[in-house]
């Protein structure tokens, strides 16, 4: 665990950029920290691995105070990763990947050869190997980064805002690479950034600092969302923290209706039984759905509705099927299995009734745990 006790950062100048901060930061998890400019994030962060020394107050890793540790063997104990990567422009991918191993002694075979398992784990096609950072995209550089920390297979992550500066679609991507490799390899990652939005789909643990470095709330991302601490939490949260918080509802206990399901070929009499379905979820040979059509209407696939973005019940959650039913042009989310078969569908109405049932749980829970 790392532990940051009453740490200080104060400046020549006077400027305290951290002030009296104090984290239990555990092991094997993800632990965001989110803020305003000037909140303290990256510094905290570099305190961490000494590239900033405090002023008061101690940092200690597994117990001990890392001052103790020599910084150039304590900085090569932990992974970091920086925005926009800062990758070696001379050195091929293979070997960028490579360097920190190869500092610690390993032979270049060795090196390269866990370059190119980390390469794979982290979503990179071997055939990019020999090339060199400007031949890459933005989030390939960033997929780069994240395996050069990896590569001596350190116990710390360290991570600086590393998906901000690529578009939002391969922001998505990198993200969700990230908790995949998490899920995988358990390491204690500290993670910077001023996206709420990342930090609450990031974070076991989420700290929210304010302004001067101090510490505002440390939190789980439900009770979060659900209880900020203050003003500046709950406005930091933004004014949809309550849509946000159904992430962390299940739709597992969705009632799906199946009556409105019908394959293209669908003869009078299946028809018939789907009669009082307000529209109809057409579904291909494979059970995949197709759109959606009006009750008595021809089937049609070219004048089908589009039947919008589905969802997983179990797997995804109840944001994700009340934001299907939403953009779905009958108000109707529809459900699908892990092969994308249409499973039943279900109305705004009914997810609304199970969030209010969920709500209804979780704070029958938070009283039973007071």
């Amino acid at each position: 665990m790392i532990r940051i006790d009453a740490v200080t950062k104060r400046y020549d100048d006077g400027t305290v950029a951290v002030d009296r901060l104090s984290l239990d930061i555990p092991d094997g998890a993800i632990t965001v920290l989110v803020g305003p400019s000037g909140c303290g994030k990256t510094t905290t962060l570099r305190m961490i691995n000494r590239m900033v020394e405090p002023t008061e107050g101690g940092i200690l890793l597994d117990g001990a105070d890392i001052r103790q540790q020599p910084v150039n063997s304590l900085r090569r104990s932990m992974g970091y990763v920086i925005q926009n990567a800062g990758l070696f422009q001379h050195r091929t991918i293979l070997d960028n990947i490579a360097t920190v191993p190869r500092l610690l002694g390993w032979s270049k075979q060795k090196a390269r050869g866990r370059a190119a398992e980390l390469m794979e784990r982290v979503g990179l096609d071997a055939s990019l190997a020999k090339r060199y950072p400007y031949q890459l995209s933005g989030g390939q550089q960033q997929r780069v980064g994240v395996a050069r920390a990896l590569a001596a297979d350190p116990p710390v992550l360290l991570m600086d805002e590393p998906f901000s500066a690529v578009d939002p679609v391969v922001r998505k991507g990198l993200q969700d690479e990230l908790l995949r490799i998490q899920d995988e390899l358990g390491k204690t990652i500290v993670f910077v950034t001023h996206d709420i939005d990342e930090a609450i789909k990031l974070g076991t643990m989420v700290a929210v600092l304010r302004e001067g470095g101090r510490l505002a709330q440390f939190a789980p991302p439900a009770e979060l969302l659900s209880a900020p601490a203050d003003a500046f939490v709950e406005d930091f949260l933004g004014a949809d923290r309550g849509i946000r918080r159904l992430s962390f509802f299940p739709s597992d206990a969705l009632e799906l209706a199946t009556a409105p399901l019908v394959p293209l070929d669908a003869d009078a009499d299946r028809l018939a039984a789907a009669a009082d379905a307000p529209y109809l979820l057409v579904t291909d040979a494979d059970g995949r759905p197709l759109g959606w059509a009006e009750p008595g209407a021809p089937l049609d696939r070219d004048r089908l509705l589009d039947h919008g973005r589905p969802f997983r019940p179990g797997t995804d959650s109840l944001r994700t099927a009340l934001d299907g039913a939403v953009l779905s042009p009958t108000g109707w989310a529809v459900a699908v299995d892990g092969d994308g078969r249409a499973v039943g569908v279900v109305s705004q109405q009914a997810v609304g009734e199970a969030i209010r049932a969920a709500h209804g749980r979780a704070g029958a829970e938070a009283k039973a745990a007071r």
